[in-house]
């Protein structure tokens, strides 16, 4: 009889109140710091995830097999007001692993989502590596048409390859309800991408050539023949921000060509800085730029006023 309960579990008893309350304020001072990012786990997530990686080389300008690029989307045209963004790794605190063995340092867990980041520095959430699926040894020009697969860095990425598959009532993209993209531990079929030629009239002409970086091309799936978009008109919400939703889809304009939410750019190194991609100096350019065009000084604009008020007057006379 010692362990039979005498009071109903909604019977408060003692000092209830001061325990409902210390409940209160420590799960308030746990949100408060899960949006902060202060949490243990998150400050972790944080500092793997954002050091930064050193980009490949290519001192011939093509794309080669086992090259550590960031996959840009150009942006939007002049009617479409799209930012450039980069693929990146969605990831939080429950995406944690670590390595099975004796080794037990933490890792990345697929699957994962992917979404379209605005940050253009090279680190481990956006670095990429062209990963052959046919033996083609590493080094090798990658040519149009040739099947590939992008996959993340090693170490706290943890080698995961970019994925897709048909569309479901169930397995569809959170916002668009597109052709969902995502990561996973191991690499099949739908792990499958192919470089197209992005001018659809020499498309044909190009097929068999070497891939060249920094320059706009298609990234079509193998298996659905969808190509890699970049979404502006959905955000999701991410511990990194707000970024466009990425599928796999693509938009045709009146002429049947594909518009430039699927374009995208294999973006290398600066020879001179492997830390930094070559946009980030064409960035720097136009802030120079910007700096550089002085407004015009008040006498200047007082003499010119004064100018045309007596070629005026001369006029009337």
């Amino acid at each position: 009889m010692a362990h039979v309960r005498t009071y109903n579990p909604r019977v408060r008893v003692g000092n209830w109140k001061e325990d409902v309350t210390l409940e209160e304020e420590t799960l308030k001072e746990f949100i408060l710091q899960k949006e902060r990012g202060e949490l243990a786990v998150q400050k972790v997530l944080r500092q793997n995830i954002m050091k930064p990686v050193s980009l490949s080389v290519s001192l011939d300008g093509f794309l080669n097999f086992g090259d550590t690029v960031i996959l840009m989307n150009s942006g939007g045209g002049l009617h479409d007001p799209r930012r450039p963004c980069v693929l990146s790794i969605i990831a939080d605190s429950s995406n944690i692993g670590s390595h099975s063995g004796t080794n037990p340092s933490p890792r990345l867990r697929g699957p994962l989502q992917v979404g379209g980041a605005h940050s253009m520095d090279p680190c481990v959430r956006n670095a990429f590596v062209i990963t052959s699926v046919d033996g083609t040894p590493d080094g090798e020009v990658v040519r149009y048409d040739q099947n590939f697969a992008l996959r993340t860095t090693s170490g706290f990425a943890g080698e995961l390859y970019l994925a897709s598959d048909h569309r479901t009532f169930l397995k569809c993209a959170k916002n668009s309800r597109l052709q969902e993209l995502s990561l996973v531990d191991k690499t099949d079929f739908l792990c499958w991408w192919k470089v197209i030629y992005l001018d659809p009239q020499e498309r044909l002409e190009n097929e068999g050539y070497p891939v060249q970086v920094n320059r706009k091309v298609l990234i079509s799936h193998c298996k659905t023949n969808q190509c890699l978009a970049a979404l502006s008109n959905h955000i999701l919400w991410t511990p990194f921000g707000k970024e466009y939703e990425l599928t796999a889809h693509t938009f045709l304009d009146s002429h049947k060509a594909e518009q430039d939410n699927n374009h995208w750019l294999f973006v290398t190194a600066n020879p001179t800085n492997q830390n930094q991609s070559l946009l980030q100096p064409q960035q720097d350019d136009v802030m120079t730029d910007e700096l550089r065009q002085e407004p015009e000084p008040v006498e200047d604009i007082q003499v010119n006023e004064q100018f045309k008020r007596d070629v005026k007057q001369n006029n009337w006379t």
